[in-house]
């Protein structure tokens, strides 16, 4: 509900006695709640949230269920090349990138413009490593969480993949910088989490860059005050919302989950009670509590509220399944097997229920 916050516990604490196959299957449900619940009010203010559904956040993308945008698309190509290959990240890219290729193919709603002018430099022979645009958007920290999980105990690896991740669409320093701190973040959170104040610390690690250097002492200052995740965000100067760019929506999304990170509703409702790009910092927030609480911890209603097909709920724990076993094999174990055909329907029908939300927005209450 839009209201107050209870204040945070000195300990970014994470749920015991839940194991790594369910903090990884929380990082990837988590991401596709936070995306489907934050869809619909994407590019709204908090006032115009608060008058359309009086600050209640649940599924309401088609008849009181909820889909996933292309937030949660990424996070989980990533985690089928993790598993196609999980050991060089060259060859990660590689794979990753033609993930990229094939999915533009398959017309997904709301594309990011730089990912859509790399994937059509990737189509036109340029590289992998080469493809990427000058652009300091959102798309490599939604889908990093998932290598941080994954590589939660290889530092150097974890930052190898994620800046292979990161450069086959975006070649702007900060959006690197954005991507490492969501993956320090979930690497953290699997390997134990501990105090709030220990991690912030951390974080200017990810890149010495004077602006993101601010906003980490801006981060430490506000988490020391107690203050809203709101106040937070107008601090940033988000009044209408958190934005596309990167070091907007991490630093909302990062204290978000440091405020409430042993409470995954409460977490992702005053995050996205915040507006703006909800579907982008809700999908963030979630697979950082979900790695928090595992899948276990995210409301039940939330989790059956999510209408995806073929890229279900049960293909992703099956992900989560396969992904805790590579960890420790040490050949491939090769992605998850669904009936992939069936994205072009499943795009469409999202595309068209996309189009009708934005005729809903001409009507009131605006």
């Amino acid at each position: 509900m839009l209201g107050q916050e209870k204040c945070p516990t000195r300990r970014c604490t994470v749920t015991p006695n839940v194991n790594y196959r369910a903090r990884l299957a929380g990082v990837l449900i988590g991401s596709a709640v936070g995306d489907s619940l934050g869809l619909p009010s994407e590019g709204l203010r908090r006032d115009q949230i608060l008058r359309r559904w009086n600050g209640k956040w649940k599924q309401r993308f088609i008849f009181g269920r909820g889909m996933c945008s292309d937030d949660t698309e990424h996070i989980f190509m990533v985690a089928q090349a993790l598993l196609t290959e999980p050991f060089d990240a060259d060859r990660f890219q590689r794979c990753l990138a033609w993930k990229l290729k094939w999915w533009l193919v398959g017309l997904p709603a709301g594309v990011g413009l730089a990912t859509a002018r790399a994937i059509l430099k990737l189509w036109m022979g340029w590289p992998a490593k080469r493809s990427g645009v000058y652009s300091a958007g959102n798309g490599p920290a939604m889908r990093s969480a998932i290598i941080g999980a994954f590589f939660a105990n290889d530092p150097k690896q974890r930052r190898e993949f994620v800046v292979a991740a990161t450069r086959i669409t975006h070649t702007d320093p900060r959006a690197e910088i954005a991507a490492l701190a969501v993956s320090e973040a979930s690497a953290w959170t699997v390997n134990g989490g501990g105090k709030a104040e220990e991690f912030l610390l951390r974080l200017p690690d990810c890149g010495q860059n004077q602006e993101w250097l601010n906003l980490c002492r801006r981060l430490s200052d506000a988490y020391a005050a107690n203050e809203s995740i709101a106040d937070f965000c107008r601090s940033l100067e988000c009044e209408r919302g958190v934005s596309g760019y990167a070091f907007h929506t991490v630093p909302v999304a990062l204290y978000g989950w440091l405020r409430h990170s042993d409470d995954f509703k409460m977490a992702l409702s005053q995050t996205l009670d915040c507006g703006g790009d909800t579907d982008t910092v809700g999908a963030i927030v979630g697979a950082l509590a979900g790695a928090s609480n595992g899948e276990d911890g995210i409301p039940n209603e939330w989790r059956n509220g999510i209408w995806e097909w073929p890229r279900s709920m049960s293909v992703m724990r099956d992900e989560a399944a396969r992904l805790e076993r590579q960890v420790s094999q040490q050949n491939s174990v090769g992605p998850i097997h669904y009936f992939w055909p069936g994205l072009i329907f499943r795009n469409l029908v999202f595309l068209t229920v996309v189009l009708l939300h934005g005729f809903r927005r001409l009507l009131p209450p605006y």
